[in-house]
């Protein structure tokens, strides 16, 4: 339903909403997944996967005890967090840890989410999540990348049909699932091509001595896994 007024909004966000029909759940992860696998447009939607990827890496340096300096997106798609801390040790290897494995992670969060059949609360939890993060991105194109995202998901919540608002949110579920799998294997290839030579899989590996292409399997791993869950969970 449209929002008319806050008090709706707290009413809703605390409310199971009605279960979507049944054709919406394999057609928006289809939608999903021809969005990944279609160049054109993956290469614009996956700046949402590094808004993610970039604040998976941010959540984990300020919970490992690191300070957290800034985050910055690029329009290539590519971006960096910036913590200061200690070099080496725990603290180090989770927060290197943590970017690829986030959209996935949260995708499996956001599924839990629908399972419960919380449509409003996972909408609202994604432009509460985006305003935190606004507050760490120290360039122009990361306020704009992530102005924009919070705006497409306040005006589905604010103004969309419960099937829009169902619709986006299984969408934006299926996405982040399925795209949190794709980055993983484009590493792999810039790593064979040895365009990645810092990236965070051989970041790691200098850390740790572990190869970095045991942390790509790591991170491919954890995807996965969290695609099928999620997935299950979504089609259930």
């Amino acid at each position: 339903m449209e929002l008319r007024t806050f008090g709706e909004l707290l009413r809703l966000l605390f409310t199971a909403q009605p279960d979507p029909p049944l054709w919406l759940v394999p057609v928006t992860g289809a939608l999903a997944a021809a969005v990944v696998l279609y160049s054109p447009v993956w290469r614009l939607a996956r700046n949402v996967i590094t808004i993610v990827h970039e604040a998976g890496h941010a959540a984990v340096a300020l919970l490992t005890g690191r300070r957290l300096r800034g985050i910055k997106l690029h329009s290539d798609t590519s971006g960096v967090t910036v913590s200061a801390g200690p070099p080496t040790g725990a603290g180090m290897v989770f927060t290197l840890l943590a970017g690829y494995t986030a959209p996935s992670a949260l995708g499996a969060l956001y599924a839990g989410v629908l399972a419960l059949d919380r449509v409003t609360l996972l909408l609202w939890l994604s432009i509460a999540l985006l305003a935190l993060l606004l507050v760490a991105i120290r360039n122009v194109y990361g306020v704009f990348a992530v102005l924009a995202t919070g705006a497409a998901v306040f005006g589905v919540s604010w103004f969309g049909t419960a099937l829009v608002q169902s619709g986006f949110a299984y969408f934006m579920t299926w996405f982040l699932l399925l795209g949190g799998v794709w980055p993983v294997m484009e590493l792999q290839r810039k790593r064979r091509r040895r365009q990645a030579p810092d990236s965070d899989a051989d970041q790691l590996a200098r850390l740790t001595g572990v190869a970095g292409l045991i942390w790509v399997v790591v991170f491919g791993g954890l995807a996965l896994t969290a695609a099928l869950v999620g997935g299950g969970w979504l089609l259930s």
